[in-house]
Parts: C-alpha cells; structure tokens; sequence
C-alpha cells in the first residue's frame, strides 16, 4: 500500500492572490530548463529575480549567467570545474562545490522559490532542504518525486509549501486541475510524442543507433531525456510524478500519444468533460506559469494560430513494443524503493546505450531484471531511499557486464 497522495498545490491558496516578484534560485541553471529560465526572467523582470544559479562544469555558460544577473551565489558540483569557477567569477561571489554544495547554497539563499532541473539522485536532498526552509519548489526533475515523492508532498504539506511542476505535461494539468477535487477526476492524460520510433516495427528497434534515437521530432532536450523519450521511460517517469503530485492513483493516470506536442496533457472528469491545455512546445511557458502563479502574466511568447494547426492527431502508445509504460505502473503501484530502484537502473542503462555499449532494447530488459531482484521497502526514509539508489545502480551494472 502506498501512502495517500498529497495534492501539489498549497490549497489555502487564493486565485485572486497579489503577484509578487519571485527570488529563484535555479538548480541545472545551464541546462535547457535553467537557460529557459534565464529567458523567462528576462521576459518578465517585475515578476522574477534570479538569486542564485547551480551548474554541474559548464563553467563559461555560469560565468555569463552570473554576469548576467548579478547572483553572488552559485554552485559548481564538478570539483575540478568549482576550482576554475573560482577562477574567473568576481571574489564577491561565493562558490559553493560538490553535490553538498547544493544543499548548502539553498540553506544561505535568501530565495522564496528553488527551481530544480538537476538529473538524477543530486536534486533530492536540496529539493527536501528548501522545503524545510519553506522556500516553494518548482520542479522540473522528474527523479525527486519518481524517488522520494511520499517524503517530498508530505514534507511539502507539513510546512505548507507548494510544490509547482514545471514539466510540460505536469504544468498542463496543474492548469486544467485549477485545485479541483481529486475526486472530480476520473483520469489524467499526459501527452507524449512518441518520440522517433513511434511508428517502428518492434525488430527494428534491436538495431536503432545512438544518432537515431537522439533525433527527437519535436522537443530540444539532453541527451538522458532524449534516449527516455524514445523508449517511453520519459513517459513512465511522468506517470509516477503526477500519481504524487495530484493525488491521482496509478490506476487513473494514462499516456495519449499525440506527435505534434501542442495539446500538453488533459485532465478527463468523472461528467465525461475533458479539458486539455495547448501551447507551442517552449518549456518558457510552464517555467513562467509556476513562477507567477496563480496569475497569469503578459509575455513575448508566441500564440496559437489554430487556423495553422490544422490537425490534431491522437493514438494508443504500443505498450507491448515499449513496456516501459508497464514497468512504471508496476513501481508506482508498489511505491516504496522500487520507483527509485526503477529510475537507477534506467539511468545507468541510458549511459551504457550512449556509450554504445548495449542494445536499445536492452535498456528496458535490463531496468526489468533488477526492479525484479529488488527487495522493496514501504515508506523509505532518505537515507534508504539513497541505498535502492545506489544498490540498483551497482546491480544494473553487474548486468551490463
């Protein structure tokens, strides 16, 4: 039994609130989210404040960032890469290293809201920090709620934070939820594209190259999300996520795939009602909606012109050619460590991919095999959560070996 959903949202929160100007602190400032939020900022400078930036090595990309915004505080995990950040950024600006950097460098922030688009197990323990701290989370990493998201929403409806999604899809719903009652939903319809392979025959994907399955249709993305957006391991992810962040369960969370990414997900209501958000794809437009929420605010980003669109096209995901669909609803159903052991596993399989060193199809085999060898644990703490982490990236390299 998984512990009861908490809702992602503070509910005492009023629609008619006054706008206030946000201090963000960006986790992955130089990533494609943290870049899109430098744009967002830029956009919209009377509502957001950029105060603090972290990076992993891309240390020119932070010192223009910093430069740009006059942060006095940032983060570089890569050691060797803090060392040069050092370097070349003004002594007035501290420079936080190591991935306990990120947690220190939320705990001396002045922020009010900490944008997290980390990859992997690194976002957990600052994600966690700044809700003690009180600070809102806007989350953008799907791994801090596939992991930790009993731990994260309870820690989030304790000290009655708001945790705010960025993914698109995750953004969409939050949009067409409004803070209506979980009960009023009969299901939550998050869109995928189908990613490259959406029309491939299933032999064909034993022979998909590293350079076909980064060619994505529609989003510009990492190299990591790329890869799960052609298996559906993206999809999966997100499948969890909005199980914690909604309150939604398992059993009422669906994938639609719909390749032209306009329609960003649907919320379906137990009247037969479906409402849908719609934007072009640009990470601009979620990134600003948890930042100025629950106000909506003028900006610079194109509208729809519907008479362009022409089509709309919707189809079933072929979850027997991509179980990566049935794998993620068999860990969120189970909650506990296995969602976390699930996540591992995919991640060191994507790098083994990348480094053309296995199969496509060996990805999800692999990530199976050891969510099959997991002895689960019902409501991880942290530390417990850390260990699946670790256990399941040291047997999915065993399998890989």
């Amino acid at each position: 039994m998984t512990s009861q959903p908490q809702q992602a949202w503070d509910k005492n929160a009023s629609s008619s609130a006054p706008v206030r100007r946000r201090k963000v602190l960006v986790l992955g400032s130089t990533g494609s989210i943290g870049t899109s939020a430098m744009k967002v900022a830029r956009d919209i400078p009377d509502r957001m404040e950029i105060v603090g930036l972290a990076a992993q090595r891309s240390v020119d990309t932070l010192v223009a960032q910093v430069a740009e915004t006059g942060v006095k505080q940032v983060c570089v995990t890569d050691e060797d890469a803090a060392r040069r950040a050092r370097e070349l950024l003004p002594q007035d600006v501290r420079v936080f290293a190591g991935n306990g950097g990120l947690v220190e460098i939320v705990r001396e922030s002045d922020a009010d809201m900490v944008l997290v688009a980390i990859v992997g197990v690194a976002g957990l323990a600052p994600s966690l920090e700044a809700i003690e701290r009180g600070m809102d989370l806007a989350v953008a990493s799907k791994e801090i709620l596939v992991m930790a998201g009993e731990a994260v929403m309870s820690s989030a409806a304790r000290k009655k934070v708001s945790v705010l999604p960025v993914d698109s899809e995750h953004n969409a719903i939050f949009q067409c939820l409004e803070q209506r009652d979980p009960s009023h939903t009969r299901r939550l319809l998050l869109t995928a594209s189908g990613g490259p392979f959406r029309k491939a025959a299933a032999a064909d994907l034993e022979h998909v190259t590293v350079a076909q399955a980064l060619k994505h249709p529609t989003w510009n993305m990492g190299r990591k999300i790329t890869i799960d957006s052609a298996t559906l391991f993206n999809k999966g992810l997100e499948m969890i996520e909005a199980h914690w962040l909604f309150g939604v369960p398992m059993s009422r969370v669906d994938v639609v795939v719909h390749p032209q990414s306009i329609v960003h997900s649907m919320v379906e209501f137990v009247d037969n009602s479906v409402l849908a958000q719609l934007s072009h794809s640009d990470m601009c437009f979620p990134i600003q909606y948890a930042v100025t929420w629950p106000a909506r605010v003028p900006n610079n980003l194109p509208p729809l012109d519907f008479a362009k669109l022409a089509t709309l096209h919707f189809e079933a995901p072929r979850e027997d050619v991509f179980p990566a669909l049935r794998l993620a609803r068999e860990a969120g159903d189970a909650g506990g460590t296995l969602p976390a052991v699930m996540n591992a596993a995919n991640e060191v399989a994507v790098e083994a991919f990348l480094a053309s060193r296995i199969k496509f199809t060996a990805i999800w085999e692999t990530v199976e095999r050891v969510m099959q060898e997991h002895t689960n644990v019902a409501h991880p703490v942290l530390d417990q959560l850390v260990e699946a982490d670790a256990w399941a990236r040291r047997a999915t390299t065993r399998h890989l070996a």
